[in-house]
Protein backbone atom coordinates (compact mmCIF):
# COMPACT_ATOMS: atom_id res chain seq x y z
CA UNK A 1 0.00 0.00 0.00
CA UNK A 2 2.80 2.60 0.89
CA UNK A 3 4.29 1.85 -2.74
CA UNK A 4 1.47 2.56 -4.49
CA UNK A 5 0.95 6.05 -2.70
CA UNK A 6 4.53 7.28 -4.16
CA UNK A 7 3.01 5.93 -7.62
CA UNK A 8 0.28 8.80 -7.24
CA UNK A 9 2.47 11.38 -6.38
CA UNK A 10 2.90 14.27 -9.43
CA UNK A 11 6.03 15.41 -7.43
CA UNK A 12 7.71 12.12 -7.87
CA UNK A 13 6.97 11.84 -11.37
CA UNK A 14 7.39 14.95 -12.42
CA UNK A 15 11.01 14.89 -10.42
CA UNK A 16 11.77 11.36 -12.45
CA UNK A 17 10.46 12.91 -16.10
CA UNK A 18 13.06 15.73 -15.35
CA UNK A 19 16.09 13.01 -14.51
CA UNK A 20 14.53 11.16 -17.77
CA UNK A 21 15.00 14.13 -19.55
CA UNK A 22 18.46 14.98 -18.40
CA UNK A 23 19.87 11.66 -19.20
CA UNK A 24 18.56 11.80 -22.62
CA UNK A 25 19.74 15.39 -23.39
CA UNK A 26 23.06 14.41 -21.79
CA UNK A 27 23.13 11.15 -24.49
CA UNK A 28 21.95 13.58 -27.34
CA UNK A 29 24.66 16.54 -26.13
CA UNK A 30 27.46 13.68 -25.76
CA UNK A 31 26.68 11.91 -28.73
CA UNK A 32 26.93 15.52 -30.81
CA UNK A 33 23.34 15.36 -31.98
CA UNK A 34 23.33 18.89 -30.96
CA UNK A 35 25.76 21.44 -31.77
CA UNK A 36 25.81 23.33 -28.47
CA UNK A 37 30.08 24.23 -28.90
CA UNK A 38 29.33 27.88 -29.43
CA UNK A 39 30.50 30.77 -27.77
CA UNK A 40 28.03 33.76 -26.49
CA UNK A 41 30.93 36.82 -25.96
CA UNK A 42 33.85 35.52 -24.26
CA UNK A 43 32.09 31.64 -23.03
CA UNK A 44 31.60 29.02 -24.32
CA UNK A 45 27.79 27.88 -24.10
CA UNK A 46 28.07 25.12 -22.15
CA UNK A 47 30.13 26.79 -19.88
CA UNK A 48 27.59 29.35 -19.25
CA UNK A 49 24.29 26.57 -18.41
CA UNK A 50 27.05 24.96 -15.92
CA UNK A 51 27.26 28.22 -14.32
CA UNK A 52 24.25 29.01 -14.36
CA UNK A 53 23.29 25.38 -12.68
CA UNK A 54 26.47 25.73 -10.50
CA UNK A 55 25.14 28.93 -9.42
CA UNK A 56 21.56 27.94 -8.50
CA UNK A 57 22.58 25.19 -5.73
CA UNK A 58 25.35 26.98 -3.88
CA UNK A 59 23.44 30.00 -3.47
CA UNK A 60 19.42 28.36 -2.88
CA UNK A 61 20.62 25.56 -1.16
CA UNK A 62 22.14 28.03 2.34
CA UNK A 63 18.78 30.00 1.69
CA UNK A 64 16.47 26.64 1.62
CA UNK A 65 18.30 25.92 4.55
CA UNK A 66 17.86 29.00 6.65
CA UNK A 67 14.89 30.10 5.41
CA UNK A 68 12.83 27.08 6.21
CA UNK A 69 14.23 26.78 9.89
CA UNK A 70 12.95 30.45 10.39
CA UNK A 71 9.71 30.19 8.27
CA UNK A 72 8.01 26.80 9.00
CA UNK A 73 4.79 27.30 6.84
CA UNK A 74 6.73 27.85 3.94
CA UNK A 75 8.57 24.62 4.02
CA UNK A 76 6.03 22.79 1.29
CA UNK A 77 7.01 26.14 -1.33
CA UNK A 78 11.35 25.92 -0.67
CA UNK A 79 11.34 21.86 -0.89
CA UNK A 80 9.57 22.30 -4.25
CA UNK A 81 12.02 25.10 -5.18
CA UNK A 82 14.69 22.78 -3.68
CA UNK A 83 13.97 19.96 -5.46
CA UNK A 84 12.86 20.88 -8.75
CA UNK A 85 15.37 24.01 -9.53
CA UNK A 86 18.41 21.61 -8.55
CA UNK A 87 17.18 18.83 -10.81
CA UNK A 88 16.83 21.42 -13.26
CA UNK A 89 20.42 22.83 -11.96
CA UNK A 90 21.77 19.07 -12.61
CA UNK A 91 20.18 18.88 -15.64
CA UNK A 92 22.18 21.82 -17.19
CA UNK A 93 25.28 20.83 -15.71
CA UNK A 94 25.10 17.67 -16.57
CA UNK A 95 24.84 18.93 -20.61
CA UNK A 96 28.34 20.75 -19.35
CA UNK A 97 29.58 17.64 -18.69
CA UNK A 98 28.34 15.04 -21.66
CA UNK A 99 29.37 17.89 -24.22
CA UNK A 100 32.61 17.72 -22.61
CA UNK A 101 33.39 13.89 -22.54
CA UNK A 102 31.84 13.75 -25.86
CA UNK A 103 34.97 16.00 -26.94
CA UNK A 104 36.89 14.32 -29.61
CA UNK A 105 40.01 12.13 -28.35
CA UNK A 106 42.98 15.20 -29.18
CA UNK A 107 40.86 17.60 -27.10
CA UNK A 108 39.60 15.29 -24.59
CA UNK A 109 39.06 16.95 -20.85
CA UNK A 110 41.18 16.78 -17.98
CA UNK A 111 39.23 14.62 -15.72
CA UNK A 112 40.30 15.50 -12.27
CA UNK A 113 38.25 17.98 -10.48
CA UNK A 114 35.44 17.80 -12.86
CA UNK A 115 34.75 13.55 -13.00
CA UNK A 116 34.68 14.08 -8.85
CA UNK A 117 32.78 16.87 -8.78
CA UNK A 118 29.69 15.07 -10.81
CA UNK A 119 30.02 12.56 -9.11
CA UNK A 120 29.42 14.25 -5.86
CA UNK A 121 25.97 16.07 -7.61
CA UNK A 122 25.09 12.18 -8.61
CA UNK A 123 24.95 11.21 -5.13
CA UNK A 124 23.44 14.51 -3.72
CA UNK A 125 21.00 13.58 -6.62
CA UNK A 126 20.57 10.39 -5.41
CA UNK A 127 20.48 10.68 -1.82
CA UNK A 128 17.99 13.68 -2.86
CA UNK A 129 15.74 11.48 -4.26
CA UNK A 130 15.89 8.95 -1.69
CA UNK A 131 15.31 10.84 0.95
CA UNK A 132 12.76 13.52 -0.43
CA UNK A 133 10.24 10.22 -1.42
CA UNK A 134 11.20 7.75 1.20
CA UNK A 135 12.13 5.90 -1.75
CA UNK A 136 13.60 2.82 0.93
CA UNK A 137 11.31 3.32 3.95
CA UNK A 138 8.73 2.67 1.05
CA UNK A 139 11.02 -0.73 0.00
CA UNK A 140 11.23 -1.74 3.66
CA UNK A 141 14.81 -1.71 3.36
CA UNK A 142 15.27 0.73 6.57
CA UNK A 143 15.21 -1.79 9.00
CA UNK A 144 18.57 -1.20 11.44
CA UNK A 145 19.19 1.99 9.26
CA UNK A 146 19.13 5.17 11.62
CA UNK A 147 16.25 7.46 10.86
CA UNK A 148 18.18 10.25 9.38
CA UNK A 149 21.01 8.29 8.46
CA UNK A 150 20.55 9.10 4.62
CA UNK A 151 19.72 12.66 5.28
CA UNK A 152 22.72 12.91 7.25
CA UNK A 153 24.77 11.49 3.96
CA UNK A 154 23.04 14.22 1.74
CA UNK A 155 23.92 17.02 4.16
CA UNK A 156 28.01 16.06 4.44
CA UNK A 157 27.95 15.17 0.60
CA UNK A 158 26.82 18.96 0.36
CA UNK A 159 29.45 20.06 2.20
CA UNK A 160 31.94 18.13 -0.59
CA UNK A 161 29.95 19.34 -3.31
CA UNK A 162 31.05 22.97 -2.20
CA UNK A 163 34.43 22.31 -1.40
CA UNK A 164 34.77 20.74 -4.42
CA UNK A 165 33.22 23.21 -7.24
CA UNK A 166 36.03 25.81 -5.20
CA UNK A 167 38.77 23.41 -6.33
CA UNK A 168 37.58 23.00 -9.51
CA UNK A 169 36.98 26.50 -10.40
CA UNK A 170 40.45 27.29 -8.99
CA UNK A 171 42.02 24.62 -10.64
CA UNK A 172 40.62 25.90 -14.10
CA UNK A 173 41.38 29.57 -13.89
CA UNK A 174 44.98 28.01 -13.21
CA UNK A 175 45.59 28.38 -9.66
CA UNK A 176 46.69 24.88 -8.96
Amino acid sequence: MERSKILKDPNFWLASGIILITTCLSAATFLRWFNLRFKIGPFYFTHLLSWIGTLFIAFYTPIYYAVKRRNPTKIKTLIKIHVFGNLIAVMLISIHYAQQMGRPPQFYPELGTGLTLYIVMFILVATGFLHRFQILNRLGVTSGVLPHQNRFIHIAVTLSFYITIIIHILHNLGFF
